[in-house]
């Protein structure tokens, strides 16, 4: 390949650096390119589509080992469809949501904090009253006398 955009170019046009284009290099993400006769990389217009689609899939909460699984099943499969992204969309779709529900209970408890008053966290964890969940309180126990 004596033609090819350099790493500036790709970087610039994917929307990441030249630190991140590297990484994905390294960590196999992305193919090693050509190099030019004065040693610059030289990358297809391929480099600036494989980036976007990293850069698409850490969006929707895929981690770069679960970007790494999904691109090696793509570059096997040949021609024919590869289950592989609708099974693992559906279960990161499924963390997300167990995600969403361990947040609503946090912020359920924190504004139940400050509904109360809590000022203090070591009045509160003794406090059987107070929202925040310190201890397995009963309860019937938690409302009772007064509050922090």
């Amino acid at each position: 390949m004596s033609t090819g955009l350099r790493s500036g170019q790709v970087a610039e046009a994917a929307g990441v650096n030249i630190q991140t284009l590297r990484y994905y290099e390294r960590r196999g993400l992305l193919a090693e390119p050509e190099r030019s006769s004065g040693g610059h990389r030289l990358y297809g217009e391929d480099a600036i589509t494989a980036l976007r689609v990293i850069k698409a899939a850490q969006r929707l909460g895929f981690t770069l080992e679960e970007v790494a699984e999904l691109l090696e099943a793509g570059r096997h499969r040949h021609g024919r469809p590869v289950a592989g992204l609708q099974q693992r969309a559906a279960a990161k779709l499924a963390e997300v949501d167990a995600k969403i529900a361990d947040l609503t209970t946090i912020r359920t408890a924190l504004t139940a904090a400050v509904d109360a008053g809590c000022d203090d966290l070591t009045v509160c964890a003794s406090s059987a009253c107070c929202p925040i969940p310190f201890t397995d309180l009963a309860e019937e126990n938690r409302h009772a006398g007064p509050c922090c």
